[in-house]
Protein backbone atom coordinates (compact mmCIF):
# COMPACT_ATOMS: atom_id res chain seq x y z
CA UNK A 1 0.00 0.00 0.00
CA UNK A 2 1.60 3.18 -0.79
CA UNK A 3 1.65 6.68 1.23
CA UNK A 4 -1.55 8.52 1.15
CA UNK A 5 -1.25 12.28 0.38
CA UNK A 6 -3.22 14.77 2.84
CA UNK A 7 -4.04 17.72 1.61
CA UNK A 8 -3.32 20.49 4.57
CA UNK A 9 -6.81 21.83 6.83
CA UNK A 10 -7.07 24.90 7.52
CA UNK A 11 -9.49 24.74 10.93
CA UNK A 12 -10.91 28.21 11.99
CA UNK A 13 -13.00 29.30 14.88
CA UNK A 14 -17.18 28.59 14.19
CA UNK A 15 -18.34 31.81 15.88
CA UNK A 16 -22.05 33.31 15.68
CA UNK A 17 -22.76 31.03 12.91
CA UNK A 18 -19.58 32.19 11.05
CA UNK A 19 -15.76 30.68 10.46
CA UNK A 20 -13.29 33.31 11.39
CA UNK A 21 -9.74 33.55 11.94
CA UNK A 22 -8.35 33.84 15.11
CA UNK A 23 -7.81 37.34 16.70
CA UNK A 24 -4.23 36.91 17.25
CA UNK A 25 -3.01 34.99 14.88
CA UNK A 26 -1.95 32.23 16.39
CA UNK A 27 -2.35 28.86 15.13
CA UNK A 28 -0.81 25.50 15.94
CA UNK A 29 -0.19 22.36 13.66
CA UNK A 30 -2.56 19.35 13.80
CA UNK A 31 -0.59 15.88 12.71
CA UNK A 32 -1.58 12.40 11.61
CA UNK A 33 -0.19 10.03 14.18
CA UNK A 34 0.42 7.03 11.97
CA UNK A 35 2.86 9.18 10.18
CA UNK A 36 3.45 12.29 11.71
CA UNK A 37 2.62 14.85 8.53
CA UNK A 38 0.75 17.87 9.33
CA UNK A 39 -2.83 17.39 8.15
CA UNK A 40 -4.07 20.52 9.35
CA UNK A 41 -3.64 24.44 10.83
CA UNK A 42 -5.67 25.09 13.34
CA UNK A 43 -6.48 28.60 14.59
CA UNK A 44 -6.16 28.96 18.36
CA UNK A 45 -8.46 31.32 19.69
CA UNK A 46 -7.59 33.94 22.14
CA UNK A 47 -9.14 35.71 25.33
CA UNK A 48 -10.91 37.62 22.67
CA UNK A 49 -12.05 34.79 20.69
CA UNK A 50 -13.18 32.96 23.53
CA UNK A 51 -14.94 35.83 25.02
CA UNK A 52 -16.46 36.57 21.70
CA UNK A 53 -18.08 32.86 21.34
CA UNK A 54 -18.85 33.39 24.62
CA UNK A 55 -20.93 36.44 24.26
CA UNK A 56 -22.40 35.24 21.50
CA UNK A 57 -23.90 32.13 22.85
CA UNK A 58 -24.99 34.00 25.68
CA UNK A 59 -26.67 36.86 23.46
CA UNK A 60 -28.52 33.58 21.53
CA UNK A 61 -29.74 32.15 24.38
CA UNK A 62 -31.27 35.72 26.19
CA UNK A 63 -32.34 36.62 23.06
CA UNK A 64 -32.59 34.38 20.14
CA UNK A 65 -35.33 31.98 19.69
CA UNK A 66 -33.51 28.99 20.82
CA UNK A 67 -34.87 28.69 24.46
CA UNK A 68 -38.32 29.52 23.72
CA UNK A 69 -38.94 27.75 20.79
CA UNK A 70 -41.47 24.68 20.80
CA UNK A 71 -39.73 21.62 21.87
CA UNK A 72 -40.85 20.09 18.96
CA UNK A 73 -39.64 22.74 16.41
CA UNK A 74 -36.00 22.21 18.51
CA UNK A 75 -35.92 18.78 18.29
CA UNK A 76 -36.66 18.46 14.54
CA UNK A 77 -33.87 20.31 14.07
CA UNK A 78 -31.77 18.90 16.05
CA UNK A 79 -32.89 15.45 14.32
CA UNK A 80 -31.48 17.14 11.00
CA UNK A 81 -27.98 17.43 12.26
CA UNK A 82 -28.15 13.95 12.52
CA UNK A 83 -29.23 13.49 9.71
CA UNK A 84 -26.18 15.33 7.92
CA UNK A 85 -23.85 13.46 9.88
CA UNK A 86 -25.10 10.31 8.20
CA UNK A 87 -24.81 12.09 5.01
CA UNK A 88 -21.52 13.05 5.52
CA UNK A 89 -19.84 9.95 7.26
CA UNK A 90 -17.41 9.12 5.22
CA UNK A 91 -16.00 12.31 5.15
CA UNK A 92 -16.33 12.02 9.24
CA UNK A 93 -14.78 9.00 9.47
CA UNK A 94 -12.01 9.44 6.94
CA UNK A 95 -10.92 12.65 8.82
CA UNK A 96 -11.32 11.31 12.52
CA UNK A 97 -9.20 8.18 11.35
CA UNK A 98 -6.68 10.41 9.98
CA UNK A 99 -6.74 13.13 13.19
CA UNK A 100 -6.84 10.36 16.23
CA UNK A 101 -5.01 7.28 14.45
CA UNK A 102 -8.33 4.69 14.92
CA UNK A 103 -9.13 2.27 11.99
CA UNK A 104 -11.20 4.07 9.66
CA UNK A 105 -13.93 0.74 9.15
CA UNK A 106 -14.37 1.39 13.17
CA UNK A 107 -15.34 5.57 12.68
CA UNK A 108 -17.42 4.87 9.97
CA UNK A 109 -19.33 1.82 11.00
CA UNK A 110 -19.28 2.67 14.62
CA UNK A 111 -18.11 5.76 16.02
CA UNK A 112 -20.03 8.21 13.11
CA UNK A 113 -23.63 6.43 13.52
CA UNK A 114 -23.19 6.05 17.07
CA UNK A 115 -22.53 10.57 16.96
CA UNK A 116 -25.85 10.51 14.94
CA UNK A 117 -27.59 8.17 17.31
CA UNK A 118 -26.38 10.81 20.25
CA UNK A 119 -28.25 13.26 18.88
CA UNK A 120 -31.54 11.78 17.61
CA UNK A 121 -31.70 9.61 20.75
CA UNK A 122 -31.75 13.36 23.05
CA UNK A 123 -34.09 15.30 20.53
CA UNK A 124 -36.87 12.03 20.69
CA UNK A 125 -36.07 11.57 24.69
CA UNK A 126 -36.62 15.25 25.42
CA UNK A 127 -39.88 14.92 23.30
CA UNK A 128 -40.88 12.39 25.67
CA UNK A 129 -40.09 14.52 29.13
CA UNK A 130 -42.61 16.09 31.34
CA UNK A 131 -43.60 17.56 34.52
CA UNK A 132 -44.61 16.29 37.68
CA UNK A 133 -47.80 17.95 40.20
CA UNK A 134 -48.02 17.61 43.87
CA UNK A 135 -51.52 18.92 45.02
CA UNK A 136 -52.15 20.45 48.16
CA UNK A 137 -55.32 19.57 49.32
CA UNK A 138 -57.67 22.45 47.55
CA UNK A 139 -56.31 25.04 48.51
CA UNK A 140 -53.03 24.74 45.88
CA UNK A 141 -50.73 23.25 43.37
CA UNK A 142 -47.57 23.02 42.70
CA UNK A 143 -46.44 21.69 39.10
CA UNK A 144 -42.81 21.80 37.49
CA UNK A 145 -40.91 23.03 34.31
CA UNK A 146 -37.73 22.48 33.29
CA UNK A 147 -36.21 25.04 31.46
CA UNK A 148 -32.65 25.63 30.19
CA UNK A 149 -29.40 26.38 32.70
CA UNK A 150 -28.00 28.68 29.96
CA UNK A 151 -24.42 28.58 28.16
CA UNK A 152 -22.45 25.68 28.55
CA UNK A 153 -18.66 24.89 27.92
CA UNK A 154 -18.06 21.76 26.91
CA UNK A 155 -14.92 20.38 26.41
CA UNK A 156 -14.28 17.30 24.83
CA UNK A 157 -11.34 14.72 24.68
CA UNK A 158 -8.80 13.21 21.48
CA UNK A 159 -9.75 9.36 21.99
CA UNK A 160 -13.36 9.80 20.51
CA UNK A 161 -13.46 13.18 19.49
CA UNK A 162 -16.88 13.43 17.64
CA UNK A 163 -18.96 11.01 19.38
CA UNK A 164 -18.11 12.27 22.67
CA UNK A 165 -18.89 15.85 21.72
CA UNK A 166 -22.22 14.95 20.31
CA UNK A 167 -23.19 12.90 23.66
CA UNK A 168 -22.66 16.14 25.27
CA UNK A 169 -24.15 18.47 22.69
CA UNK A 170 -27.58 16.54 22.06
CA UNK A 171 -28.80 16.92 25.52
CA UNK A 172 -27.49 20.37 25.77
CA UNK A 173 -29.77 21.88 22.78
CA UNK A 174 -32.47 19.33 23.38
CA UNK A 175 -32.98 21.02 26.72
CA UNK A 176 -32.83 24.45 25.12
CA UNK A 177 -29.08 25.63 26.24
CA UNK A 178 -26.68 27.05 23.99
CA UNK A 179 -23.05 26.16 23.95
CA UNK A 180 -19.37 26.73 23.41
CA UNK A 181 -17.41 23.59 22.28
CA UNK A 182 -13.46 23.32 22.68
CA UNK A 183 -11.95 20.03 20.91
CA UNK A 184 -8.70 18.42 22.14
CA UNK A 185 -6.42 20.67 20.42
CA UNK A 186 -4.46 17.43 19.18
CA UNK A 187 -7.79 16.28 17.23
CA UNK A 188 -9.91 18.96 16.06
CA UNK A 189 -10.81 18.19 12.75
CA UNK A 190 -14.71 16.65 12.81
CA UNK A 191 -15.51 18.65 16.13
CA UNK A 192 -14.88 21.82 14.06
CA UNK A 193 -17.66 20.74 11.25
CA UNK A 194 -20.48 20.86 14.27
CA UNK A 195 -21.05 24.64 13.72
CA UNK A 196 -21.24 24.44 10.26
CA UNK A 197 -23.58 21.08 10.66
CA UNK A 198 -25.97 23.05 13.03
CA UNK A 199 -25.90 26.05 11.09
CA UNK A 200 -27.10 23.68 7.58
CA UNK A 201 -29.81 22.30 10.25
CA UNK A 202 -31.57 25.04 10.31
CA UNK A 203 -30.20 25.93 14.24
CA UNK A 204 -30.03 29.76 14.42
CA UNK A 205 -26.34 31.49 14.88
CA UNK A 206 -24.87 31.62 18.32
CA UNK A 207 -26.47 28.44 19.62
CA UNK A 208 -23.37 26.22 18.53
CA UNK A 209 -20.16 27.65 18.58
CA UNK A 210 -16.53 25.78 18.15
CA UNK A 211 -13.02 27.07 19.08
CA UNK A 212 -9.34 25.52 19.14
CA UNK A 213 -6.93 25.63 21.42
CA UNK A 214 -5.17 24.75 24.34
CA UNK A 215 -5.88 24.10 28.48
CA UNK A 216 -4.42 26.49 31.48
CA UNK A 217 -3.73 29.92 30.38
CA UNK A 218 -5.56 28.75 26.83
CA UNK A 219 -8.86 28.61 25.46
CA UNK A 220 -9.97 25.93 28.44
CA UNK A 221 -8.83 28.18 31.05
CA UNK A 222 -10.92 31.55 29.53
CA UNK A 223 -14.16 29.27 28.80
CA UNK A 224 -14.16 27.77 31.88
CA UNK A 225 -13.63 31.37 34.23
CA UNK A 226 -15.56 32.95 31.67
CA UNK A 227 -18.51 34.98 33.68
CA UNK A 228 -21.37 34.16 30.92
CA UNK A 229 -20.21 30.17 30.99
CA UNK A 230 -23.40 28.70 33.34
CA UNK A 231 -21.99 24.98 33.17
CA UNK A 232 -19.41 22.80 32.02
CA UNK A 233 -19.34 19.30 30.71
CA UNK A 234 -15.66 17.73 30.30
CA UNK A 235 -14.62 14.37 29.49
CA UNK A 236 -10.51 13.82 30.03
CA UNK A 237 -8.05 13.29 32.73
CA UNK A 238 -8.65 13.26 36.32
CA UNK A 239 -6.36 16.24 37.16
CA UNK A 240 -7.74 18.24 34.41
CA UNK A 241 -10.38 18.17 36.03
CA UNK A 242 -9.65 19.21 39.08
CA UNK A 243 -8.06 22.27 37.50
CA UNK A 244 -11.71 22.84 35.92
CA UNK A 245 -13.14 22.60 39.06
CA UNK A 246 -11.19 24.99 40.73
CA UNK A 247 -11.59 27.27 37.82
CA UNK A 248 -15.23 27.50 37.58
CA UNK A 249 -16.20 27.43 41.42
CA UNK A 250 -15.07 31.00 41.35
CA UNK A 251 -18.31 31.48 39.81
CA UNK A 252 -20.12 28.51 41.22
CA UNK A 253 -20.20 27.00 37.69
CA UNK A 254 -22.48 23.40 37.58
CA UNK A 255 -20.26 20.73 36.38
CA UNK A 256 -20.09 17.15 35.00
CA UNK A 257 -16.72 15.18 34.69
CA UNK A 258 -16.21 11.74 33.07
CA UNK A 259 -12.97 11.51 34.00
CA UNK A 260 -10.32 8.71 34.42
CA UNK A 261 -10.37 4.58 34.52
CA UNK A 262 -8.40 1.92 35.02
CA UNK A 263 -11.36 -1.20 34.50
CA UNK A 264 -10.73 -4.91 36.18
CA UNK A 265 -11.70 -6.93 34.02
CA UNK A 266 -12.82 -10.39 36.05
CA UNK A 267 -12.92 -13.80 34.35
CA UNK A 268 -13.33 -16.68 36.53
CA UNK A 269 -12.97 -20.53 36.18
CA UNK A 270 -16.38 -21.53 34.71
CA UNK A 271 -16.53 -18.21 32.19
CA UNK A 272 -16.86 -18.82 28.44
CA UNK A 273 -13.60 -18.00 27.54
CA UNK A 274 -14.73 -18.52 23.59
CA UNK A 275 -16.89 -15.19 24.56
CA UNK A 276 -14.48 -13.73 26.81
CA UNK A 277 -11.46 -13.45 24.90
CA UNK A 278 -12.01 -12.01 22.30
CA UNK A 279 -14.13 -9.54 23.74
CA UNK A 280 -11.21 -8.64 26.11
CA UNK A 281 -9.05 -8.60 23.19
CA UNK A 282 -11.52 -5.78 22.13
CA UNK A 283 -11.95 -3.71 25.59
CA UNK A 284 -7.83 -4.09 25.92
CA UNK A 285 -6.79 -2.76 22.49
CA UNK A 286 -9.51 -0.81 20.96
CA UNK A 287 -8.43 2.21 19.33
CA UNK A 288 -5.15 1.26 20.73
CA UNK A 289 -6.36 0.97 24.08
CA UNK A 290 -7.10 4.78 24.07
CA UNK A 291 -10.72 4.49 25.83
CA UNK A 292 -11.74 5.19 29.37
CA UNK A 293 -13.32 1.94 29.56
CA UNK A 294 -10.45 -0.10 28.98
CA UNK A 295 -10.63 -3.86 30.51
CA UNK A 296 -6.76 -2.57 30.87
CA UNK A 297 -6.53 -5.13 34.44
CA UNK A 298 -7.99 -8.46 33.30
CA UNK A 299 -7.97 -10.35 36.98
CA UNK A 300 -8.00 -14.05 35.77
CA UNK A 301 -8.89 -17.19 38.64
CA UNK A 302 -5.47 -19.25 38.88
CA UNK A 303 -6.72 -22.35 37.97
CA UNK A 304 -7.26 -20.97 34.22
CA UNK A 305 -4.52 -18.70 34.15
CA UNK A 306 -2.52 -20.85 32.00
CA UNK A 307 -5.59 -21.41 29.57
CA UNK A 308 -6.41 -17.43 29.06
CA UNK A 309 -2.96 -16.65 28.22
CA UNK A 310 -2.39 -18.90 25.65
CA UNK A 311 -5.47 -18.12 24.21
CA UNK A 312 -5.17 -14.55 24.63
CA UNK A 313 -1.72 -14.01 23.62
CA UNK A 314 -2.74 -16.17 20.54
CA UNK A 315 -5.64 -13.35 19.81
CA UNK A 316 -3.41 -10.40 20.29
CA UNK A 317 -1.06 -11.97 18.28
CA UNK A 318 -3.69 -12.02 15.40
CA UNK A 319 -4.63 -8.16 15.71
CA UNK A 320 -3.62 -6.04 12.39
CA UNK A 321 -1.47 -2.90 13.41
CA UNK A 322 -0.80 -0.16 10.54
CA UNK A 323 -2.17 2.17 8.54
CA UNK A 324 -5.23 3.58 10.21
CA UNK A 325 -6.98 4.31 6.93
CA UNK A 326 -6.44 0.33 5.11
CA UNK A 327 -9.69 -1.45 5.84
CA UNK A 328 -7.70 -4.17 7.04
CA UNK A 329 -6.50 -2.45 10.38
CA UNK A 330 -7.53 -3.44 13.37
CA UNK A 331 -5.09 -1.20 15.95
CA UNK A 332 -3.75 1.85 14.42
CA UNK A 333 -0.78 4.43 16.68
CA UNK A 334 -1.38 6.10 19.70
CA UNK A 335 -2.65 9.60 19.34
CA UNK A 336 0.17 11.81 19.93
CA UNK A 337 4.46 11.84 20.29
CA UNK A 338 4.00 12.95 24.37
CA UNK A 339 1.01 10.42 24.44
CA UNK A 340 3.31 7.75 23.19
CA UNK A 341 6.58 8.52 25.27
CA UNK A 342 3.67 8.42 28.54
CA UNK A 343 3.00 5.51 27.66
CA UNK A 344 6.20 3.68 26.29
CA UNK A 345 7.24 4.78 29.76
CA UNK A 346 5.76 1.93 31.53
CA UNK A 347 7.66 -0.94 29.43
CA UNK A 348 10.54 0.42 31.73
CA UNK A 349 8.37 0.52 34.66
CA UNK A 350 7.24 -3.08 34.12
CA UNK A 351 10.56 -4.56 33.92
CA UNK A 352 11.46 -2.48 36.97
CA UNK A 353 8.36 -4.07 38.60
CA UNK A 354 9.25 -7.29 37.48
CA UNK A 355 6.32 -8.47 35.56
CA UNK A 356 6.26 -11.29 33.16
CA UNK A 357 6.27 -9.97 29.19
CA UNK A 358 3.60 -12.31 27.34
CA UNK A 359 3.38 -10.77 24.24
CA UNK A 360 4.81 -7.37 22.41
CA UNK A 361 6.50 -4.71 24.27
CA UNK A 362 7.92 -3.09 21.41
CA UNK A 363 7.56 -1.41 17.95
CA UNK A 364 5.53 -3.48 15.00
CA UNK A 365 7.64 -4.25 11.70
CA UNK A 366 5.88 -1.40 9.09
CA UNK A 367 6.04 -0.17 6.15
CA UNK A 368 8.15 2.55 5.18
CA UNK A 369 6.25 5.04 5.23
CA UNK A 370 4.83 4.42 8.82
CA UNK A 371 8.32 4.37 10.33
CA UNK A 372 7.35 7.83 11.77
CA UNK A 373 3.99 6.55 13.53
CA UNK A 374 3.89 6.60 16.99
CA UNK A 375 3.16 2.69 17.24
CA UNK A 376 3.24 -0.29 19.51
CA UNK A 377 2.27 -3.69 19.71
CA UNK A 378 -0.31 -5.22 21.62
CA UNK A 379 1.50 -5.60 24.73
CA UNK A 380 0.52 -8.18 27.83
CA UNK A 381 1.90 -9.17 30.77
CA UNK A 382 1.31 -11.12 33.76
CA UNK A 383 1.81 -9.61 37.21
CA UNK A 384 1.21 -10.81 40.53
CA UNK A 385 1.38 -7.71 42.60
CA UNK A 386 -1.78 -6.04 42.15
CA UNK A 387 -0.20 -3.03 43.75
CA UNK A 388 2.30 -2.69 41.01
CA UNK A 389 2.13 1.00 39.11
CA UNK A 390 1.10 -0.88 35.62
CA UNK A 391 -1.94 -2.27 37.74
CA UNK A 392 -3.34 1.15 39.58
CA UNK A 393 -2.00 3.71 37.24
CA UNK A 394 -4.04 4.79 33.95
CA UNK A 395 -1.81 3.89 31.18
CA UNK A 396 -4.26 4.63 28.25
CA UNK A 397 -2.20 3.01 25.28
CA UNK A 398 -2.35 -0.94 24.01
CA UNK A 399 -0.72 -2.40 26.97
CA UNK A 400 -2.56 -4.60 29.18
CA UNK A 401 -2.18 -6.40 32.58
CA UNK A 402 -2.82 -10.01 33.72
CA UNK A 403 -3.47 -10.12 37.39
CA UNK A 404 -4.07 -13.97 39.16
CA UNK A 405 -6.19 -14.38 41.79
CA UNK A 406 -7.83 -17.47 43.40
CA UNK A 407 -10.83 -16.46 45.31
CA UNK A 408 -14.15 -14.12 44.70
CA UNK A 409 -13.06 -12.13 47.91
CA UNK A 410 -9.55 -11.78 46.49
CA UNK A 411 -10.78 -10.64 43.26
CA UNK A 412 -12.98 -7.98 44.69
CA UNK A 413 -10.22 -7.01 46.95
CA UNK A 414 -7.68 -6.54 43.60
CA UNK A 415 -10.28 -4.64 41.71
CA UNK A 416 -11.72 -2.05 44.06
CA UNK A 417 -8.04 -1.39 44.91
CA UNK A 418 -7.61 1.40 42.47
CA UNK A 419 -8.74 5.72 42.59
CA UNK A 420 -10.45 4.90 39.84
CA UNK A 421 -14.51 3.41 39.72
CA UNK A 422 -15.85 3.96 36.00
CA UNK A 423 -16.52 0.82 34.87
CA UNK A 424 -15.84 -2.84 35.48
CA UNK A 425 -16.28 -6.19 33.93
CA UNK A 426 -17.59 -9.90 35.27
CA UNK A 427 -16.68 -13.26 33.08
CA UNK A 428 -18.72 -15.66 35.21
CA UNK A 429 -21.80 -18.79 34.17
CA UNK A 430 -22.66 -18.77 37.47
CA UNK A 431 -25.65 -16.24 38.04
CA UNK A 432 -25.96 -15.46 41.72
CA UNK A 433 -21.71 -14.68 41.43
CA UNK A 434 -22.71 -12.26 38.37
CA UNK A 435 -24.50 -10.59 40.88
CA UNK A 436 -23.03 -10.37 43.80
CA UNK A 437 -19.48 -9.25 42.26
CA UNK A 438 -21.48 -6.84 40.44
CA UNK A 439 -22.88 -5.50 43.72
CA UNK A 440 -19.51 -5.35 45.64
CA UNK A 441 -17.25 -3.83 42.73
CA UNK A 442 -17.14 0.43 43.44
CA UNK A 443 -17.68 1.44 39.73
CA UNK A 444 -20.53 3.15 37.78
CA UNK A 445 -20.95 0.94 34.82
CA UNK A 446 -20.34 -3.47 35.25
CA UNK A 447 -20.90 -5.24 32.04
CA UNK A 448 -21.44 -9.03 32.79
CA UNK A 449 -20.41 -11.01 29.96
CA UNK A 450 -20.11 -8.31 27.30
CA UNK A 451 -17.71 -4.89 27.47
CA UNK A 452 -18.99 -1.53 25.54
CA UNK A 453 -22.31 -2.06 25.59
CA UNK A 454 -24.68 1.10 25.84
CA UNK A 455 -28.47 1.65 26.72
CA UNK A 456 -28.74 5.80 26.02
CA UNK A 457 -31.00 5.84 28.60
CA UNK A 458 -29.06 4.39 31.67
CA UNK A 459 -26.90 6.40 33.98
CA UNK A 460 -23.23 6.65 32.78
CA UNK A 461 -20.35 7.83 35.03
CA UNK A 462 -17.86 6.76 37.77
CA UNK A 463 -17.26 6.22 41.50
CA UNK A 464 -14.42 8.04 43.06
CA UNK A 465 -12.09 10.10 40.93
CA UNK A 466 -13.74 8.96 37.71
CA UNK A 467 -15.83 11.24 37.78
CA UNK A 468 -18.83 13.73 38.99
CA UNK A 469 -22.44 12.92 38.10
CA UNK A 470 -24.25 10.95 35.70
CA UNK A 471 -24.70 11.31 31.62
CA UNK A 472 -27.24 9.36 29.85
CA UNK A 473 -31.16 9.61 29.72
CA UNK A 474 -32.79 11.70 32.36
CA UNK A 475 -29.70 12.27 34.13
CA UNK A 476 -28.04 14.55 31.41
CA UNK A 477 -31.18 16.45 30.57
CA UNK A 478 -31.02 17.47 34.54
CA UNK A 479 -27.82 19.05 34.44
CA UNK A 480 -28.72 20.71 31.56
CA UNK A 481 -31.98 21.48 32.91
CA UNK A 482 -32.84 23.77 35.96
CA UNK A 483 -35.92 22.49 37.97
CA UNK A 484 -38.61 24.68 38.59
CA UNK A 485 -41.71 24.95 41.25
CA UNK A 486 -44.81 26.86 40.48
CA UNK A 487 -47.23 26.86 42.76
CA UNK A 488 -50.88 28.02 42.10
CA UNK A 489 -53.50 29.07 45.00
CA UNK A 490 -56.71 27.54 43.69
CA UNK A 491 -59.08 29.52 46.21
Amino acid sequence: MSKIQTHIKEVKLFINGEYVESSSHSIFEVKNPATQEIIATAHEASYEDVDRACRAARKAFEEGPWRTMSVAERCSKIRRMAEIILERKEELARLEALDVGKPYHVALEREIPRAAENLSFFANFMEQQGGETYPMGEEFLNYTRYEPVGVAALITPWNLPFMLTTWKLGPCLAAGNTAVIKPAETTPLTVSLLGEIAKEAGIPDGVVNVIQGFGPDSAGEYMTDHPDVDLISFTGETSTGKAIMKTGANSLKRVAFELGGKAANIVFEDANLDKAIPVSIQAAFMNSGQVCLAGSRILVQRSILDEFVEKFKQAASELKVGDPQDVETKMGPVVSEEHYKKVTSYLEIAKEENATLVFGGKRPDLPDYLEEGYYLEPTIYIQENPNARICREEIFGPIVTLIPFDTEEEALEIANNTDYGLNGVVWTDNLQRAHRISHHVRAGTIWVNCWFVRDLRAPFGGFKKSGIGREGGHHSLEFFTEAKNICIALK
